[in-house]
């Protein structure tokens, strides 16, 4: 069995430097703003990077998560969604850590149970066992508690997650 956990610090999107009126739907502006820290990337203030993906108070969809993402970054980084749990591991396996979308509502699960209704989080790990598949993700925390890794089950969520690639492209020295 298999086990891969990057070096990772979480950021709280209830923290006191995301603006108050953002924080219950700012997940997405912080996990995108955690994986680019990841990968020394500087990014604006949390309110900033909010407005810039087009987060509103219901949340941000991974349409517009990766299309803004595109056009900020530019082609300094590969920004795309991974289809396969392979590809994922791969990714994870690179030391990539990814961004994840939990999503009952559009993915039309409204009953199913899962970890999360809808949330974005760092994912960040994974560990093979027996009957499944444990993928380690950050919560971003809560309102008087900061970011808690989590071990989460794909076989329970695999039906509303979206995974996303957000890394720096490799230049070859030519």
């Amino acid at each position: 069995m298999m086990k891969v956990l990057l070096p990772f610090q979480a950021m709280n999107q209830y923290a006191d430097q995301v603006p108050a009126s953002y924080r219950a739907s700012a997940c997405g502006p912080i996990t995108a703003a955690s994986i680019l820290r990841y990968h020394k990337e500087l990014t604006p203030g949390i309110g900033q990077l909010y407005r810039f993906l087009g987060t509103t108070s219901l949340g941000l969809s991974a349409f517009c998560f990766i299309r803004r993402l595109k056009k900020w970054l530019g082609p300094r980084y590969e920004i795309k969604r991974v289809r396969s749990i392979g590809q994922v591991k791969q990714e994870l396996d690179a030391g990539n850590p990814l961004a994840v979308k939990f999503d009952r509502y559009f993915s039309l699960r409204w009953r199913q149970q899962t970890t999360f209704a809808y949330h974005w989080v760092p994912l960040i790990g994974y560990e093979e066992t027996e009957d499944d598949l444990l993928l380690y993700v950050h919560d971003n925390g809560q309102k008087n508690r900061p970011s808690n890794l989590r071990a989460v089950s794909f076989r329970k969520n695999r039906s509303v997650l979206s995974f996303i690639r957000i890394s720096p492209v490799q230049r070859s020295n030519e």
